[in-house]
């Protein structure tokens, strides 16, 4: 089977790297991919919004399965102009529909789905540029501290979490008037504030059936100490450790169950991955948000925990199969750290010269943003490298982490020192 892999960070290269391991794979395009994939699989330099660019090469190179990495694709619908062209509606899009995307596109089509199908959330209410004022007065009603959310997509940081409430009224109007975040922020979500402990769960689903692939938990803030800035995400670890069988058992029952059966009772064409922003609340979880796609760094440590053929699950995905799969689960943690360019999330520079890679012993290195110039690796984003590690405990994996992490080198190379420190508390 040769697979057209999209995207090109850190979740691309762990999906590829997992994908290779199939039988089932003779070849891989990763388009445009990084220094990480160009070393295992063949990088394509077409950008995974140029649908016309895609569908001529899938066609040249006679691609027999398209996997969108990132949501930017899925958003702008792919998978519908795969299934709307009589040459392309052969070949199976791992994503869900343009519809199926909303659910990560908007968080007002979100919060309305959830609502529909009395899936635990926030209360909730949207606004306009022309509706600030009733916004403030929506303010006014709820306590501190006040959630801010842009509609519409924004790298991941279109969510402020205030504490005073004259702060949240000037920033609802830079976000709504003066655009803070672009077209993102023509429409904004202000939620009432769920106090507890985040993680995520990502399903699998063909539309009909599903898989609960392993928990996990992100690291967001820039800081120690989740201080400073939201970022695309620092580190991650898997399974999260208060996930008992009890919480378990709810999140599929009142979240999971409900979001499949919505998805369909909606007729809302869906064959891909369900990402479910979760917060336990007293022992009750509750949607945050929900993303189309695997979220990243969390694939650097849910993937190398999944045993099962990755390629043989997304065409039981594609045929609608996905009941009979066999899902297997690593029962070892799994920890990712991120090493990223100095400056980030704000202003950083690109270009560093990365060395030390070929001392890491007993972790993988998934690369995020890297690219390879003159035979040398160099940094190319915000987020430049994922270390992930096995252990038996969390402690020994985030050990072996960092072990390797001080191997590496670039210029103004930052990264957290405590990742999963909530976790020996």
């Amino acid at each position: 089977m040769t697979i057209l892999l999209l995207g090109s960070g850190g979740r691309e290269h762990a999906l590829a790297w997992k994908m290779l391991q199939s039988p089932l794979c003779d070849a891989l395009f990763v388009a445009p991919g990084n220094a990480g994939t160009a070393s295992i699989a063949k990088n394509v330099s077409i950008n995974p919004t140029d649908f016309e660019a895609i569908k001529n090469f899938v066609l040249q190179e006679d691609v027999d399965m398209v996997v969108v990495g990132p949501e930017d694709p899925l958003v702008h619908g792919i998978f519908d102009f795969f299934r709307d062209d009589k040459a392309l509606e052969h070949i199976p899009v791992i994503g869900p529909s343009k519809i199926g995307a909303q659910l990560e596109g908007s968080k007002e089509f979100a919060k309305e789905f959830l609502v529909k199908h009395n899936i635990p959330t926030a209360a909730y209410e949207s606004f306009t540029a022309e509706t600030v004022a009733q916004g403030w007065e929506f303010l006014e009603t709820l306590q501190p501290p006040y959630v801010l959310k842009a509609d519409g997509l924004a790298a991941g940081k279109g969510v402020l979490i205030i504490h005073d409430l004259a702060e949240a009224k000037r920033e609802l109007h830079n976000m709504l008037v003066d655009k803070k975040f672009g077209n993102a922020s023509t429409k904004v979500v202000i939620e009432e504030f769920l106090d507890g402990i985040e993680l995520s769960c990502f399903v699998i689903t063909d539309g009909k059936n599903y898989k609960i692939l392993p928990t996990a938990k992100d690291y967001k803030r820039i800081g120690e100490g989740d201080t400073g800035l939201n970022t695309g995400g620092m580190g991650a670890v898997s399974p999260v450790p208060f996930a008992d069988a009890v919480l378990l058992e709810k999140i599929e029952t009142h979240i999971v169950k409900p979001t499949i059966a919505g998805l369909q009772e909606d007729d809302i064409p869906y064959k891909g991955f369900v990402f479910i922003g979760l917060i336990n609340v007293k022992g009750e979880p509750m949607v945050i948000e929900y993303n189309v796609r695997m979220g990243d760094p969390e694939t650097e440590v849910v993937i190398p925990r999944l045993k099962s053929d990755l390629v043989a699950m997304f065409t039981a995905v594609a045929n609608q199969q996905l009941e009979d799969f066999p899902l297997e689960i690593d029962e070892r943690s799994a920890t990712t750290i991120m090493v990223v360019s100095g400056g980030y999330p704000e202003d950083y520079e690109k270009g560093k010269i990365i060395s030390g890679l070929e001392m890491i012993e007993d972790s993988i290195v998934f690369h995020a943003g890297t690219a390879e110039k003159n035979g040398e690796v160099v940094t190319n984003g915000g987020r430049v490298l994922a270390i992930t590690s096995y252990g038996d405990n969390f402690d020994e994996a985030i050990k072996k982490s960092y072990q390797n992490i001080a191997k590496l080198h670039f210029d103004k190379m930052y990264y957290r020192k405590d990742i999963g420190f909530d976790l020996f508390v």
